[in-house]
This record gives structure tokens, sequence and C-alpha cells, in this order.
């Protein structure tokens, strides 16, 4: 779906600039880098989605995980013959423990899907570049 709605908005750049006729600039090469700007900015918009996807998930498991966590404590508890305080006290120590690392491999996911994007972006300036440095060549 998005690839055709970013075809349809290319299709109607395409129309307006080919109306203008330029002296000594390749309108062909010109649209040629326009689309490439468009492929780039929907793979790098694609790229992020797929890492708030992926936060998103890791989210909802350490969500579970803690509910789970939480059912079994409370039920150690109710119980009777139940643990000690120094017991809960270890429990509610592991469980802190685990949700720091949680938080990490959270911020970790996060900050992958940015370098991600990033990195899209930033091929694409450079590549961008390169095509302007070869358009304002003087032709032989």
């Amino acid at each position: 779906m998005a690839t055709s709605n970013t075809n349809g908005i290319f299709a109607e750049y395409t129309k307006l600039i080919s109306q203008f006729k330029l002296p000594g600039v390749d309108v062909g090469a010109f649209l040629e880098s326009r689309r490439k700007d468009f492929e780039a900015l929907a793979e790098a918009n694609m790229t992020a989605l797929a890492g708030v996807q992926q936060v998103g998930q890791k989210q909802a498991d350490i969500f579970r995980a803690k509910v789970t966590e939480l059912q079994s404590l409370v039920t150690r508890l109710s119980t009777p013959g139940s643990e000690g305080a120094a017991n809960v006290g270890e429990g509610v120590k592991d469980a802190l423990q685990k949700a720091f690392v949680d938080m990490q491999e959270l911020a970790d996911a996060a900050y992958r899907a940015q370098t991600d994007s990033i990195a899209v972006v930033t091929k694409r300036f450079a590549e961008h570049v390169e095509e302007l440095k070869a358009l304002m060549q003087p032709k032989k």
C-alpha cells in the first residue's frame, strides 16, 4: 500500500516537473534523483515503524512476564506456611534486577531502530551529494 501511494505522489511530481524545460538541466536525472529520495524516505519510515513495533512487542512481553511473576508471588504469599519476609524481599530484589535488564533491552531496541532509520537517510544523502556533483560537472 505504501509503495503505490508513493508511486502516485511521484507520478504527480513527475508530471509537474516534466512541464518545465530548463537549459542545461537534465530533467530525467533530476527526476530519477527525486525518485530515489522518495524511496529512501519510504524505507526509513518502514524501518522506523518496524522498530516501534519491535519495542511495543517487547514491552507487551515484559508486561505479561511481570504479571505472571506477580500472580506467582501473590499465590505463594497467600498460602498457609508461606515464605518469610526475607524470601519476599529476595523476590522483590530479583524482580527489580530483571526490570532493569528489561529496560536496558528496550532502550537497546529503540536505539537500533533509530540507528537503522538514520542509516537509510544518511546513505541516500551521500548518494544525493554525489548525484549533485555529477550534475554540476560541465558537459564536454
